[in-house]
């Protein structure tokens, strides 16, 4: 039977949003392509603070540009639809799904823990900076994070992993994803989760982006099967059964580069919930579930829905929280100059419009109003950049729209005095400047910054 889903009808000013996301998106990696070149430039022009220029241009190719044209390129040629691969940030296929379960949440992470996994935190600012000094130092991090991958629209909703001999280069790790509500998989198996398991053998740059990563071995298949044999070790009501020939076994790449091969299987692993429901009897080989009653889906989009369950779920991402940052930063500068000029007074404004060649007649007489009307501005200034900064870190959409079109028009009309010579941008001039309103429009135009303040009440 078939069901027809009715279709929602975007509301105009949705529509008007995402076309402004779309812009954005796009007017920042070139804006950061342009910031690569302003570094990679004024690196030949300072000696040997030159080099420290060159790995801020490396890190800046590798984090920033190289991704964002990635994530361009991919959102036209790579399919948005399940076909059995997640994906990186930046929309590049990355690693196989080889894993399906059924049952409850909270049994999942028993039956995890159960098998000897350690629950991986989630990515933030000190995780981020504890991976990094764990692997240069060789120290063991148990609860290390792993990258964020892709799937429905939406990064993991939780990993595990196992680190080996206490090297945080080395780990067996799983990733997981909660199955949108009467979502079946290509040929009518339900399952309630699936996962992708990989076993990180070294930390190596990635072959498309440059980036420091972690590097997986090639057999996926083994990890897979080593992630079932561990469950069902630790707990032993749980079964598997195999859905043979899931996809075509083939040789490939993720998206850092390193090579994959699977032979096309997938198991499901069947939790004791599962297990129950089936009244103790697990066929090897599952059958599909087309003629299973199964609740029609609603008029809300599934995934939709999932992706708001994953912002839930790992809330405010680092991009929001950077952007505000410099949000707070531009209003903290616009104070301390405003609050510097409000103690010179009036008669500092003098000053300033006599430097700028008015004579003393003219300046005398303009001075008190012209203070007066940087007074009101200043202080215009400084609480919208605190009031925009603070509606940001709660996800209010229209919040961060505004700091994009502020971001982009002040980025626009630097590139225009630049390419007119009118302005030369340097490392010792406003090239720090030009960098924070570049990275502030990176960090709110990328996808989880959208996802969080769409999905806010």
């Amino acid at each position: 039977m078939t069901v027809d889903v009715p279709r929602r009808r975007k509301r105009p000013l949705a529509a008007i949003g995402q076309g402004l996301d779309g812009f954005f998106f796009v007017f920042a990696g070139l804006a950061a392509i342009w910031l690569a070149f302003l570094v990679a430039d004024d690196s030949l022009q300072v000696g040997w603070w030159g080099i420290l220029l060159l790995v801020i241009f490396w890190a800046l190719l590798a984090y920033l540009v190289l991704p964002r044209m990635h994530r361009i390129l991919t959102t036209v040629y790579v399919p948005d639809y399940f076909i059995g691969r997640a994906r990186t940030s930046d929309g590049l296929l990355g690693d196989p799904i080889n894993l399906g379960l059924l049952g409850h949440e909270a049994e999942l992470h028993e039956a995890m823990r159960a098998a000897g996994w350690t629950r991986a935190d989630d990515i933030s600012l000190r995780t981020s900076l504890g991976i990094i000094s764990s692997t240069v130092t060789r120290r063991s991090y148990d609860e290390a994070p792993v990258s964020p991958l892709f799937l429905f629209g939406r990064q993991q909703d939780f990993a595990y992993q196992q680190e080996v001999a206490g090297n945080p280069a080395k780990r067996h790790h799983v990733r997981f994803w909660k199955c949108p509500e009467g979502w079946l998989l290509p040929g009518g198996t339900r399952v309630d989760w699936l996962a992708a398991g990989t076993f990180d053998r070294a930390v190596g740059f990635s072959l498309f982006t440059l980036q420091v990563t972690h590097k997986i071995d090639a057999d996926t298949d083994v990890e897979r099967d080593h992630i079932v044999a561990t469950v069902l070790q630790g707990t032993p009501r749980a079964s598997v059964a195999i859905l043979k020939d899931f996809s075509t076994g083939y040789h490939s790449r993720n998206g850092g580069g390193d090579s994959i091969r699977t032979d096309g299987n997938l198991p499901v692993l069947q939790l004791p919930s599962a297990v129950d429901a089936a009244t103790g009897v697990s066929s090897p080989v599952l059958e599909p579930l087309a003629n299973a009653a199964f609740e029609p889906l609603s008029s809300s989009n599934p995934v939709e829905a999932s992706v708001g369950e994953a912002v839930r779920r790992h809330g405010r991402p680092i991009t929001t929280t950077f952007g505000a940052i410099v949000v707070f930063g531009r209003g903290v500068l616009a104070l301390l100059f405003f609050g510097a000029l409000a103690l010179l007074g009036p008669d500092g404004m003098r000053e300033v419009l006599t430097d700028a060649d008015l004579s003393g007649t003219d300046a005398a007489t303009l001075a008190e109003p012209a203070w007066i009307v940087a007074m009101i501005a200043g202080a215009i200034i400084v609480l919208t950049s605190l009031l925009l900064g603070v509606l940001v870190l709660r996800g209010v959409n229209w919040a961060r729209i505004t700091l994009l079109l502020y971001a982009a028009a002040s980025i626009a009309l630097q590139f225009g005095s630049w390419w007119a010579g009118d302005e030369e941008i340097r490392f010792s001039t406003t090239l720090a400047f030009t960098a924070l309103d570049i990275l502030s429009l990176l960090a709110l135009s990328g996808k989880p910054a959208r996802q969080y303040s769409r999905q806010r009440p």
